[in-house]
């Protein structure tokens, strides 16, 4: 008898403690599932930027760098308490925190941007009436001086990195570029603003159809920039 109560004690603690390693990883399981901030789902096809972003560069793009950005970026808040929700909260303290949420932080936001402000070559319309194109001109002088200005930024952008047309706390544009995953909204960048337009000039962005020609990549993104998207974001930063 003291036997059998013996084991019936000892099998009693072991399903306890099972059931309590169970939990553990359970609830590490959710931890790490949780995510604070979701990669936006694209507006278009792989395809639909052809001929001047192939498919194939898009998808590898998408899937395999932002989705990595994504992940790895929710990773690195896991263990940090009272995160913002509001991104641009952690970028203006990015200084503050650790260099895997600066990078994929900025990996995760600034993909979610150039995605969202290209769109096919027939739906990108520079329309005299947006309130962009004005902004542009008085800022440039015209939207030729503007894109060599954007141009010259991300072309001279050593490495990897972004260039961006950005509005300044007075809501003046303004051209800048930055490194790696680095971005206007982050406190530590020379001139700090709200970007409204970017590219990428990270080799995984262009390199399977330019290969080493920065400058075509470059020329051929000014095809299908989303003007409007462009302009609604403009007009919500200077609002």
């Amino acid at each position: 008898m003291i036997h059998s109560a013996t084991f019936m004690i000892f099998t009693i603690l072991s399903v306890t403690f099972s059931n309590k390693v169970v939990n553990f990883q359970n609830q590490k399981v959710m931890e790490t599932n949780k995510q604070i901030f979701k990669q936006d789902k694209l507006s278009y096809g792989y395809s639909a930027l052809e001929p001047y972003i192939d498919a194939q560069t898009m998808q590898i793009h998408y899937e395999k760098h932002h989705a990595a950005y994504t992940e790895k970026f929710n990773a690195a808040l896991l263990d940090l308490d009272n995160v913002p929700h509001d991104i641009s909260e952690i970028f203006a303290n990015i200084s503050k925190y650790s260099t895997a949420v600066r990078n994929n932080g900025g990996g995760y936001f600034n993909h979610n941007l150039y995605w969202s402000i290209m769109t096919p070559s027939a739906k990108s319309n520079f329309d005299a009436s947006l309130e962009v194109v004005d902004a542009i001109n008085t800022a440039f002088g015209s939207f030729d001086e503007f894109k060599k200005e954007f141009s010259n930024a991300a072309t001279t952008r050593f490495g990897s990195g972004w260039a961006w047309l950005s509005v300044d706390s007075h809501g003046k544009l303004f051209v800048s570029s930055t490194a790696n995953q680095d971005n206007p909204l982050m406190d530590v960048v020379e001139k700090q603003g709200v970007p409204i337009l970017a590219i990428d000039v990270w080799e995984h962005a262009y390199y399977l159809k330019y290969q080493n020609k920065r400058p075509d990549y470059i020329d051929a993104f000014f095809n299908v920039i989303n003007w409007e998207e462009v302009n609604k974001r403009y007009k919500e930063a200077v609002n």
